[in-house]
């Protein structure tokens, strides 16, 4: 018996690419729900099946993924806030689900989404659920291990971290010497970099967590080759990252990145979270 096919709400990125072929290689069959504004034409190569769908026509996508046979599905690939926030007509299926929000911002949003698919039947799976391979894992991933000096950078930078992260505000730092240099708010983890190093020059270290209720289901963090050439054009030394909990887009190549950069990439283990 085959095993059935699985629905993937497309975004832009490399994410979703990988999110297709981790689902092949398992044998199952691909729908593809891309969001018009935001995936890659591209992606239709690498699906069984490919339907494009506008933000705010959840109705639409519920639909294409109840005619494919659809009882699981994924979200991967990033759709931009400003996208999120701004000229989204919703349909009455959306517009069911924005009713029903006591807090309108996009974690809530699309876990209303994902509470509406599984009223339909289609259970939302966690973006990394075929991708184990991809996670980042405790301790030295890249040839360089952080210094004496970088690891208390980390470690103010972990308690640092997790004040953002519980205001549900940006998951990644960016420290030196122990002092933080820049919080992320909306502009996202490259661009944080890129600031701390116009603030702080050459040297900083970059905390990235999830946030401590972080829905794997559609907001894991995720750090890519492009982090790494923002931190080479930063200065930034050394990236430290949550294990088991953040994905590497595509494992190898950010590996091969850090390492041709000199940068260390450490993952922090649940003994520095404080986890039981």
């Amino acid at each position: 018996m085959s095993p059935p096919p699985l629905g993937l709400i497309a975004g832009n990125g490399r994410f979703p690419f990988l999110v297709a072929a981790a689902a092949r290689r398992a044998g199952r069959r691909v729908i593809a729900v891309a969001v018009k504004e935001e995936a890659s034409p591209d992606l239709a190569g690498s699906v069984d099946e490919m339907h494009w769908v506008g933000l705010g026509q959840l109705g639409h996508c519920i639909e294409v993924l109840k005619a494919g046979g659809v009882s699981e599905a994924v979200m991967a690939g990033q759709v931009q806030h400003r996208r999120i926030f701004s000229g989204i007509v919703p349909d009455l299926k959306l517009a069911a689900v924005l009713v029903r929000l006591a807090v309108k911002n996009t974690d809530s949003l699309i876990g209303g989404v994902a509470d509406a698919l599984w009223r339909e039947g289609i259970t939302l799976l966690p973006s990394t659920a075929l991708l184990a391979d991809q996670m980042a894992t405790a301790g030295a991933m890249s040839r360089r291990k952080p210094g004496g000096d970088e690891r208390k950078d980390i470690a103010y930078g972990v308690k640092v971290a997790r004040a953002l992260s519980a205001l549900d505000l940006g998951q990644t730092v960016v420290i030196k010497d122990r002092a933080a240099v820049a919080l992320e708010a909306m502009e996202g983890t490259d661009e944080v970099i890129r600031r701390a190093g116009r603030l702080a020059g050459a040297g900083t270290t970059v905390v990235k967590l999830a946030k401590p209720r972080q829905d794997m289901r559609f907001d894991v963090p995720v750090v890519g080759t492009r982090t790494l050439e923002a931190m080479r054009e930063a200065g930034a030394r050394t990236l430290a990252v949550e294990a088991g909990r953040t994905l590497l887009l595509d494992r190898a190549a950010v590996l091969a990145a850090a390492d041709a950069a000199g940068t260390a990439l450490w993952g922090i283990g649940p003994e520095a979270m404080g986890d039981e």
